[in-house]
């Protein structure tokens, strides 16, 4: 074989490859896509290190306040809760506007207004990130109106059934649990589950792996036993 035919043929199949990375680069979602999910909140670095408990202070209080203030409202309603909050940060700036103020006539000092550098902060919104957030809440809000009407209008009717099924359980939930309590046992599992999976994650695993396993041998038989009209049919 001569150089010349060898050379094409190196550069044939390096084209090739490069169309076949570039497709398989296509067809995987982007980044940007799963960095705006609503799940990516909960993976970012901050949160992670929260609720995995790596800085036990910050972990505590984070804890601490969010529980303080689910049980606040349980007991209290929205607007008190938020007036007592409001009222308590009051009493503390103004407190220690005072002492400042004492501290500077009594030293005979001109440090000036202690939230001066606060208060020079510029905390407006920039346009920019206001139609960003915008725009990434729009896009959530048309997905999960599609979906809902994907699944009220039965356009698939094993979806649907599922859907039928979990409302039906949560009616259950409902009667024994009000949405202030579920938050409140939210949190709590937050805080306390991820701790408690990355210690006895491979036994975890197992068992979630079979219970996945019963579920989906579960939905078989019962798509088995649908008319045939209304099983579902996949395209892989």
């Amino acid at each position: 074989m001569d150089p010349m035919t060898q050379s094409a043929q190196i550069s044939s199949s390096q084209g090739i490859a490069d169309g076949q990375n570039a497709a398989a680069k296509e067809s995987k979602p982007s980044d940007s896509f799963l960095s705006s999910s609503p799940v990516s909140l909960i993976q970012s670095p901050q949160v992670k290190d929260l609720i995995h408990w790596r800085d036990p202070k910050k972990s505590g209080v984070a804890f601490g306040l969010s529980l303080l203030m689910l049980l606040s409202l349980a007991a209290f309603s929205v607007i008190s809760v938020a007036s007592y909050l409001l009222l308590a940060l009051l009493c503390v700036t103004i407190t220690f506007r005072i002492y400042k103020s004492v501290v500077q006539a009594v030293q005979k000092s001109s440090d000036g207004h202690p939230f001066k550098t606060l208060i020079d902060k510029d905390v407006s919104i920039p346009p920019e990130t206001f139609r960003k957030h915008v725009d990434a809440s729009l896009s959530y809000i048309n997905r999960a109106l599609k979906q809902m009407s994907r699944l009220f209008l039965v356009e698939d009717l094993v979806d649907s059934l599922k859907l039928a099924v979990v409302m039906w359980l949560f009616t259950y939930v409902g009667a024994v649990f009000n949405g202030i309590t579920i938050l409140i046992l939210a949190d709590i599992l937050l805080f306390a589950v991820p701790p408690v999976y990355e210690k006895n994650k491979t036994q975890i695993d197992q068992y979630i792996d079979l219970v996945r396993t019963q579920v989906n041998t579960t939905m078989a038989k019962l798509q088995e036993k649908l008319p045939g009209a209304v099983k579902r049919s996949k395209t892989e």
